[in-house]
């Protein structure tokens, strides 16, 4: 997915460099924070979406995937990541899903990316606020209360793929949207202490 000027600048797209630079940092998070997990895999939980589930790519093209082979190849036994993610889900529908999933407590890493189809859908960004903060709060909990083990992921800017170039609002808006959305998430993830 190729994105505009604007979101590398709001931060949701980063050169190849920054990738690495943050991968680099996460890896170096969790070897100082130590494992909680008995066996020698850490134990990771990918939460979302479709952005999660990798919608339409191969399963080692899913971007948690991609980030426990990454993690794996710095060094790290990180076990393949449980997903629990399906395309089109909304924050409450991630939650109902949580609820109705077998989940194993602690997990070494909890990644959340969450929130387009709220947006989509028409949702305002501080309804988005009150059900993120709860959603982050099971998070930590499955982080075994450790919130330097979550990271909640920005959303992409959908209006710069082709199907967003179809959507009537239009590409500028839902990039307004979508920066009015990540700003509310920066915002509780900075309140909670998460990265």
């Amino acid at each position: 997915m190729r994105a505009s000027s604007r979101s590398r600048r709001n931060g949701m797209w980063r050169d190849r460099a920054g990738s690495v630079a943050r991968v680099a940092l996460l890896a170096g998070l969790i070897m100082l924070t130590g494992c909680s997990s008995t066996d020698a895999n850490l134990r990771y939980l990918a939460l979302g979406d479709s952005y999660t589930i990798g919608e339409g790519v191969a399963d080692d093209g899913r971007w948690p995937v991609q980030l426990a082979a990454r993690l794996r190849a710095d060094g790290l036994a990180v076990g393949d990541p449980l997903i629990v993610a399906r395309t089109g889900w909304t924050v409450a529908e991630l939650s109902a899903a949580m609820d109705a999933t077998m989940l194993e407590p602690p997990y070494d890493l909890v990644t959340l990316l969450i929130g387009v189809n709220d947006q989509y859908r028409g949702g305002e960004p501080e309804a988005y606020r009150v059900a993120l903060r709860t959603l982050l709060a099971r998070a930590v909990s499955l982080a075994g209360a450790r919130s330097d083990r979550v990271l909640l992921v920005s959303l992409p800017d959908w209006g710069v793929t082709t199907f967003g170039a179809s959507d009537p609002r239009g590409t500028g808006a839902i990039g307004v949207a979508i920066d009015a959305v990540n700003a509310v998430g920066r915002d509780v993830a900075r309140r909670l202490g998460l990265a």
